[in-house]
């Protein structure tokens, strides 16, 4: 009789073709984020070790689970009220479609938190994406201790953000642009109103902010601190005409928030553009069914949620990535200027 042969691992598939693991899995999943050398080495590897591969052993061999998780620190009113998600949402959904992974979602608020972290730590995903996270979500630097993780915009905590993979907007550049397009309208009271002070785009669309009335010599006609709600953003709007001061122009740091500052401006028998000019920031379905529709800056959500999906593979993949992925904004000139 003679001897039985033993099969081929996908290890050894890995050593001979000069790859990782990782990237024989996605060879023989079907992947199609894996580089042309790589995907012929592999191949070339499986057909002298006649590697033959199941389902069930890969996912042993290779410990994957063909799932990644997107985290969104907030509840789901916030979640599911503010466009910007679905837009983030669907360019992930959109690169993701191509590939064997399944999207989970979790909506990580306040007392979520710690359940989602125990989840995800568990080897339930291959790799996680985090979108929306403030300063004090301490758990996401947990995920990231546990998974490949990618988050959408620059991390909140230092030791975070030195260390993770990013895809950001230059959310400073925003605020320069939407705060630019008032003042070359002839407004010279313009006030703010700006995002949470713990979550990175609140605070660099507030630098950009000022930064633009400083290069044109003025000075801020108010700044009070919204929370990326429409009634945050109302709030915020009653505040401002509360304080006393004369006002021509707001700059708001979301759709959202812009279009409860545009009601309430209206509720005080001021006009827009007329009275009051207001610019908004992301370029939502909200800035074209307020009325006037709203001048905004555009956020490229779709893309960036479609970026996220491209690193967050290659690292599945161990193929690397860029750590820090900027995109641009761009103003956008509806109605509410003038």
């Amino acid at each position: 009789m003679t001897p039985a042969t033993t099969a081929a691992t996908i290890e050894e598939v890995a050593a001979a073709a000069g790859v990782s693991r990782s990237t024989v899995s996605r060879v023989v999943n079907g992947s199609t984020s894996v580089s042309p050398a790589a995907l012929e080495a592999v191949n070339q590897a499986i057909a002298k070790l006649k590697y033959v591969p199941n389902r069930a052993a890969r996912t042993l061999a290779s410990r994957t689970t063909n799932a990644v998780a997107l985290v969104v620190p907030e509840d789901p009113t916030r979640f599911f009220g503010d466009p910007y998600f679905a837009s983030v949402v669907g360019g992930i959904y959109s690169r993701l479609a191509a590939t064997p992974y399944v999207l989970n979602v979790f909506l990580a608020s306040d007392d979520q938190g710690d359940k989602t972290t125990t989840y995800l730590r568990g080897g339930n995903v291959d790799g996680a994406m985090i979108v929306s996270h403030h300063a004090r979500d301490s758990y996401v630097e947990q995920i990231a201790d546990s998974v490949p993780v990618v988050f959408a915009g620059r991390p909140t905590q230092p030791d975070v953000a030195s260390r993770s993979y990013y895809v950001d907007v230059d959310n400073v550049l925003g605020g320069r642009l939407g705060t630019q397009e008032l003042i070359d309208a002839g407004r010279t009271r313009i006030a703010t109103i700006a995002g949470p002070a713990d979550m990175p785009p609140g605070v660099d669309r507030l630098i950009g902010f000022n930064a633009a009335l400083a290069d044109a010599g003025l000075e801020p006609s108010g700044c009070v601190v919204g929370d990326f709600s429409e009634q945050g953003g109302a709030a915020a709007m009653r505040e401002l005409l509360a304080g006393g001061g004369a006002i021509d122009g707001v700059f708001v740091a979301n759709d959202l928030m812009a279009r409860g500052a545009m009601a309430v401006l209206s509720e005080a028998g001021l006009r827009v553009p007329g009275d009051v000019s207001v610019v908004g920031f992301d370029d939502s379905v909200v800035a074209t069914q307020v009325t006037p529709q709203l001048s905004t800056v555009r956020q490229p959500s779709f893309q960036q949620g479609e970026l996220m999906v491209d690193v967050l593979l290659g690292l599945l993949a161990g193929e690397g990535a860029d750590r820090v992925t900027i995109v641009d904004p761009e103003m956008v000139t509806r109605d509410s200027v003038r």
